[in-house]
């Protein structure tokens, strides 16, 4: 997907992970073009009567859907020129609340910076793992038996997630950075190919058998409920040591380099459930970030904050926000745990639903205001009470839907963060909300 130029797929729909990765890319994609009749054999396709070979050219355009059988001539946007440049002047004259970008590189934020973004909602780091540079040692810490082997392994991966977060800093030029901590489960980083495991084997002083072992482990029966998030941390702490060193040397770097910025690192710790759970990771985080400050001789503030996406979490806010300074609500899961089904699984069932008028709009594409919306409005009410200092932001994919922007605005969200090629409407949504229902 990274070399793509464009991407079309047969299966799926606009919330399946091809369509949310390709437009976190700025990547144009068509997904779910069940016209299509593949044959892998002769690596070719049919569409609309017409057979398509490997080198033929296609154009897509990726807000109808249409796919053109030739080469149509385009040229990028000046997002800041003529009646575009003069709409977003307006709407952030207008609109209320802020609004950032999931981004997860310095390239994808400088993008969005361009887009008018006002800080980051949300980087994922664990994209930074998966660069062919650092995959090596991260395999090598999943593999080590003690916690000296796993530490040793990240140490050689912390200085590249430090030059990572310093790019994200200065891309953002002092504006609010959201650091989510490792998410999914590790069984994500193993290698599958036989000899990427028989290299792993080698390096680790294994063999293969035990390696396959450790693999077969890892294994998850319903990986969104599984082993990730803020468990990984309470399972190996080191992993929260290495990123919180990574991101405070970062910060106090940047901040030595542009003093009139003023860089204020936030630590996102996912997959909260409970309190208790929060309390832990934060203790590891604060004495890491404390150590480290202080050994610099340096002064730097930095908050620590949760993601919410388990329903648990939005109805226990009040006890949560007693250790979260932040709160962001990631709307993919919650909406999957509210709901019980996947947005990769939707797609085979969900159009029964839309004919049979059951639902009238996918729920990973336009907020469930009815369902979804009361956990989260429920989560704001409770979490200001506790801190009414408390802000609250959302890093779904909603982020980037007018009408569940408008819902965001209406129940006090602070701001929205979306992928970069969509803040603009968000920013436009963000506006005309507040026009239709202004804020006190």
């Amino acid at each position: 997907m990274k070399y793509s130029q464009g991407i079309l797929t047969v299966r799926g729909g606009q919330t399946s992970h091809a369509a949310v990765v390709a437009r976190g890319m700025g990547t144009c994609c068509v997904s779910g073009c069940g016209d299509i009749k593949m044959d892998e054999e002769n690596k070719q396709f049919t569409l609309a009567g017409k057979v398509y070979k490997e080198g033929d050219s296609l154009s897509l355009d990726g807000s109808t859907g249409n796919i053109y059988g030739e080469l149509i001539p385009t040229v990028p946007a000046d997002p800041n020129s003529g009646y575009f440049g003069r709409i977003m002047d307006l709407a952030d004259k207008y609109k209320a609340m802020g609004v950032r970008t999931n981004a997860d590189t310095p390239n994808d934020a400088k993008q969005a910076a361009a887009f008018g973004a006002q800080g980051i909602g949300l980087c994922r780091t664990e994209h930074m793992f998966f660069d062919p540079a650092r995959i090596g040692a991260f395999r090598e810490m999943i593999c080590g038996d003690t916690v000296e082997e796993r530490e040793k392994a990240l140490a050689k991966i912390e200085p590249m997630q430090q030059a990572d977060f310093e790019g994200l800093f200065e891309a953002l030029e002092g504006q609010p950075v959201t650091i989510r901590f490792l998410d999914p489960p590790l069984h994500e980083f193993v290698p599958t190919e036989e000899a990427d495991i028989e290299a792993l084997a080698k390096t680790q002083g294994k063999t293969v058998a035990q390696i396959k072992q450790i693999i077969s482990d890892l294994h998850e029966f319903n990986p969104m409920m599984g082993h990730r998030g803020c468990r990984l941390t309470v399972t190996y702490p080191e992993i929260a040591v290495m990123q919180t060193k990574a991101i405070i040397k970062a910060a106090l770097a940047v901040q030595a380099r542009h003093p009139d910025w003023k860089v204020v690192p936030e630590i996102m710790i996912p997959l909260v459930g409970e309190v208790k759970e929060l309390k832990f990771v934060k203790k590891i985080v604060v004495e890491t970030a404390d150590a480290v400050i202080k050994a610099s001789g340096k002064t730097l503030a930095y908050e620590v904050g949760t993601m919410i996406e388990i329903p648990r979490a939005a109805l226990t806010a009040d006890a949560i926000a007693e250790e979260a300074e932040f709160v962001c609500f990631g709307t993919k899961d919650l909406t999957q745990m509210t709901f019980g089904f996947s947005r990769d699984d939707a797609g085979k069932f969900l159009p029964a639903y839309y004919e049979g008028k059951i639902y009238e709009s996918d729920p990973f594409a336009r907020l469930d205001t009815t369902g979804v919306g009361q956990l989260m409005e429920m989560a704001v009410m409770k979490g200001r009470k506790t801190r009414p200092s408390l802000h609250c932001g959302i890093c779904g994919e909603h982020g980037g839907d007018p009408s569940s922007i408008e819902f965001c605005h209406e129940i006090g969200l602070d701001y929205v963060s979306c992928s970069p090629f969509r803040v603009p409407i968000a920013r436009l949504a963000a506006a005309q909300a507040n026009i239709r229902n202004p804020r006190g």
